[in-house]
């Protein structure tokens, strides 16, 4: 499984693998067999990054509660959330004041002083960037923090938060987590998500700063589940049931056929085989299922094959 490396503070930036193993629901403290045997297996493939969220119920505390029986804190990299709205509180939540609580639950409960890397779960526009700098270089400083990020903010505000930061001496983002799928949102999938636009993708192709992708799988859309006459799941027919995203299953079915594997897996490897660096969460819950996706990270697309599954050209070449 190969790795993306991201910016940070400490000695030796952390080293992401390329497929971050994402907090379902069944990162539950309730239910820590299972927890156990998936987040287990992940390392025995390879993987070494785990992406939580104070916000999900539970997740953090079983991903804690298993690192203190591993013993293993300083081999693995964890990815955390804050600021989330009506976390605990109700309205926005970026400020300085909910980034720290947030922050310092979210330690206690992965039994951690230190975050490898955290991301700002959503956005406020209303809120200036230079107090939101501030306060995550304060927690930078006192070592709880080795890289910051955000997730679900535009690529123009991150601009503005890093520019800041370039001016007041200060570190900025090194990494953006909003969505990057195949199947493109038709609406966010929910209340304030940022989903990766061709403008975003040419500012990350620019400067290269690494983008994970959340759903990268489109929740499942590609998984043979879903059909443009099945209208049993009300989320899945708002967010994806396009003509064009059937049009883009029909050609990763193709392409999946040609290369002998599934057409999922072609859609994660969309994500992966992009020209800047790129890490995909998925949310296996079986051992096959966190299986197909090590070996669909492994699959090379050109970028002929990536413009024509994103119907940027109707002609599949190979270059």
């Amino acid at each position: 499984m190969n790795y993306i490396q991201v910016a940070a503070v400490k000695d030796g930036s952390p080293i992401a693998k390329r497929c971050i193993m994402g907090s379902g629901d069944f990162l539950r403290p309730d239910n820590m067999e299972q927890v156990c045997l998936m987040l287990d297996k992940y390392l025995e493939v390879g993987g070494n990054t785990f992406d939580t969220a104070h916000q999900y119920i539970g997740s953090e505390t079983a991903i804690g509660k298993w690192m203190e029986m591993r013993g293993n804190r300083e081999k693995v990299i964890v990815l955390t959330k804050g600021a989330h709205h009506d976390d605990g509180e109700p309205g926005p939540r970026v400020n300085p004041g909910a980034i720290t609580r947030d922050l310092m639950e979210s330690l206690e409960r992965l039994k951690t002083d230190y975050v490898d890397l955290y991301a700002l779960h959503r956005d406020d526009p209303s809120v200036e960037v230079g107090p939101i700098m501030d306060v995550l270089n304060e927690h930078i400083a006192s070592g709880r923090i080795h890289a910051i990020g955000a997730s679900n903010w535009t690529h123009q505000r991150i601009q503005e938060a890093n520019d800041y930061a370039q001016a007041n001496g200060l570190i900025g983002f090194t990494f953006n987590s909003p969505n990057l799928s195949l199947a493109k949102c038709r609406v966010p999938r929910w209340a304030g998500c940022v989903s990766a636009d061709h403008d975003t993708c040419a500012w990350h192709e620019n400067n290269q700063m690494p983008l994970l992708s959340w759903s990268s799988q489109a929740g499942g859309f590609f998984s043979g589940r879903f059909a443009p006459d099945k209208l049993d799941n009300e989320e899945m027919v708002n967010v994806y049931y396009t003509e064009d995203n059937w049009e883009r299953y029909r050609r990763a079915q193709l392409l999946a056929e040609r290369k002998h594997v599934s057409t999922i897996q072609i859609a994660l490897a969309f994500v992966l085989n992009q020209p800047f660096p790129t890490a995909a969460l998925i949310g296996p819950e079986t051992p096959a299922e966190l299986l197909s996706s090590v070996e669909g990270a492994s699959i090379r697309l050109t970028d002929g094959e990536i413009r024509w599954l994103d119907l940027q050209t109707d002609t599949l070449s190979s270059n």
